[in-house]
């Protein structure tokens, strides 16, 4: 409130998870190794997130990101009462999908078993492509001849949102290493969340929009041969 940028909670949501991912490895009966291994997933993955979304918002300060202009726009007659149960609710989300963080930290076996193996190949995966996703399109922001064109190149010639699929995966690797430890199957519902949460709501939704007001007949002929989340050829025009 005293920045008037409630974008900023974008990057306590990301940061978040990597303070939580510290605390349960430092309590919990457990087993070092892995709660070292999987807070570690969770540390690198918040820390490059939030640090992303910090360096995207500084460069546009003190204009907000589209989604904030339009709910201070409907929010408006309570706006600050609005904004604090909309932070109170990306708390809530933070505390429910931190559920994996602390079933891991609560297994005591001494041996790791092959959904964990399993999960950590899929973060590398899913942090990878994010990392690379996120690179190409600040590279091709940054190209002055580039602006008010849309990014089709690189990961983003397979996949409108490219960014948000490698995310996805990071979840599903989440749950697929916790599966491990007993009662994980139980964070299925996280890799879940997230995804109607990138498809339907903050997502996906809110990046066509804004692309579509920017880039117009260019993007609906990108939307046309290009898939919007699951990378895949692009179709022949």
């Amino acid at each position: 409130m005293r920045r008037n940028f409630f974008s900023l909670v974008d990057v306590s949501w990301a940061y978040s998870f990597g303070f939580l991912a510290i605390i349960y490895s430092l309590t919990g009966l457990h087993w070092p190794i892995r709660t070292f291994i999987f807070a570690s997933m969770i540390f690198i993955w918040s820390l490059r997130l939030g640090t992303h979304l910090l360096v995207r918002l500084r460069s546009h300060y003190p204009k907000e990101d589209s989604r904030y202009v339009e709910l201070r726009q409907k929010w408006a007659k309570n706006i600050n009462f609005s904004f604090l149960i909309f932070f109170l609710a990306q708390g809530l989300s933070v505390a429910m999908l931190s559920l994996p963080m602390a079933l891991v930290s609560l297994n005591t076996s001494d041996l790791l078993t092959w959904p964990e193996y399993l999960g950590v190949a899929l973060w590398l995966i899913g942090f990878g492509g994010e990392t690379l996703a996120d690179s190409q399109l600040q590279k091709f922001k940054q190209d002055p001849q580039n602006k008010n064109k849309v990014c089709d190149q690189g990961l983003w010639k397979y996949s409108r949102h490219p960014n948000y699929f490698f995310e996805w995966v990071i979840w599903v690797s989440f749950f697929v290493f916790a599966s491990a430890s007993p009662l994980g199957v139980l964070t299925f519902y996280c890799p879940l969340l997230m995804l109607y949460l990138i498809l339907k709501v903050t997502g996906v939704p809110a990046a066509e929009e804004q692309s579509l007001k920017s880039r117009g007949d260019a993007y609906r002929a990108y939307q046309k041969r290009t898939n919007a989340f699951i990378p895949w050829f692009p179709k022949k025009d």
